[in-house]
Order: structure tokens, then sequence, then C-alpha cells
């Protein structure tokens, strides 16, 4: 894991076409702008973790009902 500091309007480029810039620092909390393509998906870790835990529709059991 890399640990950056960084201050309001600074940025971190990712792989020459991912920006992440600093946009608001208020307390412990930060806001991020995050500038992907569109075939990148962002996800919070928290929501992805959630998703990974679900099996997909296609991939779900049969009933045997």
């Amino acid at each position: 894991m890399l640990v950056l500091t960084r201050k309001v309007g600074e940025q971190i480029i990712i792989n020459k076409d991912i920006v992440v810039t600093i946009t608001k620092v208020r307390g412990q909390r930060i806001c991020l702008a995050v500038e992907a393509p569109r075939s990148v998906p962002i996800r919070r870790a928290e929501l992805a973790a959630g998703q990974a835990a679900e099996p997909a529709e296609d991939t779900a059991l049969p009933s045997l009902t």
C-alpha cells in the first residue's frame, strides 16, 4: 500500500488515465474527485465487499421447490 500526503487541489495520477483530486478536507473526512475512463469501475470498498458476498443472479443455485 502506498500512503501519500496531499493538500486540497493536489492530485494523484494512476496509470496515465486515472486522476484523483483532493477537493475538500474537513476534520477527519476528505472528499475525492476521481476522473477515469467509463470502462474503469469505481466502487467504495464496503459496497464491493458486499457484492462479492452475494451470488450473482446468473450464478445462483436453482431452487429445489
